[in-house]
């Protein structure tokens, strides 16, 4: 819940002037995507350049009686072609649990919509070393609902802990998670391999080419470096660089 009309205009406007063509980022198979709060989503298509546009959040309603919510259409009037669903902040403070994720996945799937699927533990998960069957569940749950069409999403590994604390997964420890949810998704289609895995736990421009060098993972789920134009492109230079 971050911007305003003047900061969204001078951040979008560094950042489109700082990235490589649209030909170099395709070369480098690199995607850029910026998902916006939703009073923002008409302004930032107007700036966005050659960056996908994305919302924070999608309904898991099609249409109707639902005050405050964003259906899938609503979302593609903007020019909006991913969302993020299941974000830790949205599990914890709004109460969204495995189920109601894997139908908004569900809803934005049916739209042409791709969902940027969150799980990830607490600290306390993870001291209790709950951490794989945690991840596992979260997944299991948007597998089990959208196995068929699998491959149209985007998974993102955010360690709870490591969400604007200013910790970091180390390399080693991303990893070894990203492993269990690539193995997760390979068991679960024949094309798992090809389902991008971003890591989304404060992730920067000093850890970026570190954590994006590790085999299982395929980009960042970009929080407060996002709001800084020269830390993101640095960002999209490290995966320019390793993919």
């Amino acid at each position: 819940m971050n911007g305003s009309l003047a900061d969204n205009e001078a951040l979008m406007g560094a950042v489109v002037a700082g990235l490589p063509a649209p030909s170099v980022l395709a070369a480098a198979q690199v995607s850029v995507v910026v998902c916006v709060p939703a009073p923002y989503l008409a302004q930032v298509a107007a700036l966005r350049g050659h960056v996908e546009l994305g919302a924070q959040d999608i309904s898991r309603h099609r249409v109707g009686a639902y005050t405050g919510e964003m259906s899938p259409a609503m979302l593609k009037d903007f020019g909006a072609r991913y969302a993020i669903v299941g974000h830790s902040e949205r599990r914890q403070y709004h109460f969204e649990n495995n189920e109601l994720v894997a139908l908004k996945a569900q809803n934005a799937l049916s739209h042409g919509i791709t969902p940027i699927v969150c799980v990830g533990e607490t600290l306390a998960q993870r001291e209790a070393g709950e951490t794989e069957a945690v991840v596992k569940r979260q997944l299991a749950a948007v597998i089990h609902v959208n196995g068929h069409c699998l491959t149209e999403l985007v998974v993102a590994y955010e360690p709870v802990w490591a969400i604007g604390t200013g910790k970091t997964a180390t390399p080693e420890q991303a990893q070894a998670v990203h492993a269990v949810i690539r193995g997760q998704l390979q068991a679960a289609s024949p094309n798992g391999k090809r389902i991008p895995i971003l890591y989304g736990g404060s992730m920067n421009a000093s850890n970026a080419a570190a954590l994006l060098a590790q085999p299982d993972i395929d980009g960042g789920l970009i929080g407060g470096a996002a709001l800084k134009a020269a830390d993101f492109l640095q960002i999209v230079a490290a995966a320019q660089a390793v993919a």
